[in-house]
């Protein structure tokens, strides 16, 4: 039968296999093996082995766990689409203003007017890989801050080798909010947890370790003494960060109506470089501290090409068109065109602002009816033929007192204008008339943009098409029950497989939509089963849901992508392999201090206020 309402069961070979709990938890986990195996010893590129993954989880949820195949494909489509509307959509645009600011030269002035804050090493390092480097987190994602900040200290005479290994560490507490928040939008896709809830939660988590993030990166590249020099500008930068962080993180609590969390990296970045550059008028190291500054034609040729590095399409870089601006032949730096330069960016917030209003009325109006300009609405809601309403999860995962089955709902949102991708593409249309860009110009922001994320944006989409097939199937519960069985420990594992999940997939948003369902049910099962004194059901289901993310984002400095990105930009090619055992220890220790501070907050009062209560 292709199309039939269908029921999830725990353990689908129950009455088919003797012993069969531990067949069925084998094939659960099946497609995030396949994707293990395929990703890593086989070195397949991230969208074939996601498409290869979501497929073998199709074969289990049919002929397994007995699902439907018009449903099963259904709830595949149904995961794809959310990939494409609103993650893929966003990060796209996101990528494509920044190609504006490369392709006519105003980018150029943006690094340039960072670089030039400070001669001393470890304080150009703060700027540079910690500040701006979220600040293009944030605006761009997929390896832009690594491939763009690498170049710039290498430029500034830093160890090529040295330069990717900082990079790399500091891109880590903002990739939560990178791409406009994608990942934290993506964990709601899989969760159904509101995203401004997992915003609080990211928010009384991440802050803590910005303002730890500084301090590792620059002891990684001196001694203490050296670090502790540099103390004031450490404090500021990664403070000023952190309070942004925490600010516009959970701005919604205390100003409701007010939804910022998306602009959290790039106003964040922003804020710690000019926090930092005033400190810098006043506050100077008693002694600067630098590398001989060796500038080869490889870095040059590095520094022209700065923010067009990828991962998979680094060869492709050498039939571009070369862009104004070239290394050596800048115009000095003015207050006009350094404004000029940093007003897409502005624009972007502005416009994001605007659409995160529209949002905040679409919610308010749920039963009222949708917002409407003119005879458009400004959503639609959707629901998926063949899957909306037509499976039903096991009875004993009801998390609540009503002992009826309730059915999964399948919604596409259609946002087509307040998805924050349409207020992005809204400033990048606008920036492209502001700044007179020509046809020739336009056509090459369109292809390079299009080659930037001819990898992201089809991983993401098998991805969460994977994550949704074994949501509506069934697998995830399977797996959760499994996971349950480490009981009072789980809330310090759980950071620790969201950290696995981005290193499988690249991304904190493909670790959420991985592994987002799967967190919330084990959530469930070990709060029937443990005592937490001081959180209920769903306080317990947000701090283990956002963990995914927050301890995911310490294993984007390990993730194949990141680690080629990194050797790209600073010309390390063929070292992927000694960068990647020097990053290793860093990330899987940054990743045990998630999974603590996870833990304290599930059980140690006061630390358990920091988790937030889904709104009424």
């Amino acid at each position: 039968m292709l199309w039939a309402v269908y029921q999830q069961r725990l353990n689908p070979l129950a009455d088919k296999l003797p012993a069969s709990n531990l067949l069925s938890i084998a094939f659960a986990a099946l497609p995030v093996l396949v994707l293990f195996w395929l990703l890593v010893p086989r070195r397949w590129l991230a969208p074939k082995a996601g498409a290869m993954a979501a497929l073998v989880a199709l074969v289990v949820a049919v002929t397994v766990y007995g699902m439907p195949p018009l449903m099963a494909g259904m709830a595949f489509i149904n995961g794809a689409l959310f990939g494409l509307l609103p993650v893929g959509w966003t990060i796209f645009n996101a990528m494509l203003l920044y190609n504006i600011t490369v392709q006519t030269g105003k980018f150029d002035i943006v690094r340039r007017s960072v670089a030039g804050l400070s001669g001393d090493a470890r304080v150009q390092a703060i700027l540079i890989a910690f500040a701006f480097g979220a600040f293009l987190e944030g605006s761009a994602g997929g390896g832009t801050p690594v491939a763009i900040c690498g170049a710039i200290l290498v430029g500034l005479g830093f160890d090529p080798f040295l330069a990717a290994v900082l990079c790399l560490i500091a891109n880590t507490s903002p990739v939560a909010y990178g791409g406009l928040g994608t990942p934290l939008i993506t964990l709601t896709g899989v969760t159904g947890l509101p995203t401004e809830t997992l915003s609080i939660m990211a928010g009384h988590q991440l802050p803590l370790l910005s303002l730890f993030i500084p301090l590792y990166m620059v002891k990684c590249m001196c001694s203490w003494k050296q670090t502790w020099e540099v103390w004031p500008a450490l404090l500021v930068a990664g403070g000023s960060f952190a309070v942004f962080q925490f600010c516009f993180a959970t701005m919604h609590v205390y100003a409701p109506g007010l939804v910022l969390y998306p602009m959290t990296d790039i106003g964040g970045g922003i804020f710690s470089l000019i926090v930092t550059a005033v400190f810098l008028k006043f506050w100077k190291p008693r002694e600067e501290w630098h590398f001989e500054k060796k500038i080869l034609p490889t870095d040059t040729a590095a520094l022209r090409n700065e923010g067009r590095q990828s991962s998979e399409c680094c060869e492709s870089e050498k039939a571009d068109t070369p862009r104004p601006g070239g290394f050596g032949t800048e115009p000095p730096l003015t207050a006009w065109n350094i404004t000029v330069a940093w007003f897409p960016f502005v624009l972007m917030s502005l416009l994001l602002l605007l659409t995160g209003l529209v949002r905040q009325r679409e919610g308010e109006r749920q039963t009222l009816g949708p917002v409407r300009i003119g005879p458009l609405q400004t959503n639609y809601i959707i629901p998926v033929p063949w899957l909306d309403k037509q499976a039903f999860r096991d009875a004993r995962l009801q998390e609540d007192n009503d002992k009826a089955v309730k059915a999964e709902a399948a919604l596409f949102n259609f946002a087509w204008l307040t998805a924050p991708g349409s207020a992005v593409l809204a400033a990048a249309l606008l920036s492209m008339a502001l700044l007179r860009m020509n046809q020739r110009q336009i056509g090459w922001v369109f292809k390079r943009t299009f080659l930037h994320m001819k990898i992201p944006i089809p991983t993401i989409c098998f991805m969460l098409g994977l994550s949704y097939v074994t949501r509506y199937a069934g697998m995830d519960a399977t797996l959760g029950y499994a996971f349950a069985g480490a009981g009072v420990l789980y809330p310090f594992f759980a950071p620790l497989l969201g950290w696995l999940g981005v290193f499988l997939t690249g991304t904190d948003a493909g670790s959420n939509a991985l592994f987002g369902s799967l967190q919330k049910i084990t959530a469930t099962q070990i709060h029937s089963s443990t005592v937490f004194p001081h959180l209920n059901l769903s306080q317990l289901q947000v701090l283990i849901c956002t963990s995914n993310s927050t301890g995911g984002v310490m294993g984007k400095m390990i993730d194949a992508q990141s680690i080629v990105v990194a050797t790209a930009a600073t010309n390390q090619l063929g070292k992927e392999a000694d960068i990647f055992k020097a990053v290793l220890w860093h990330s899987i220790l940054l990743a045990v201090v998630v999974g603590l501070l996870t833990l304290l907050q599930a059980y140690v009062f006061p630390l358990t206020l920091l988790v937030p209560h889904l709104p009424k």
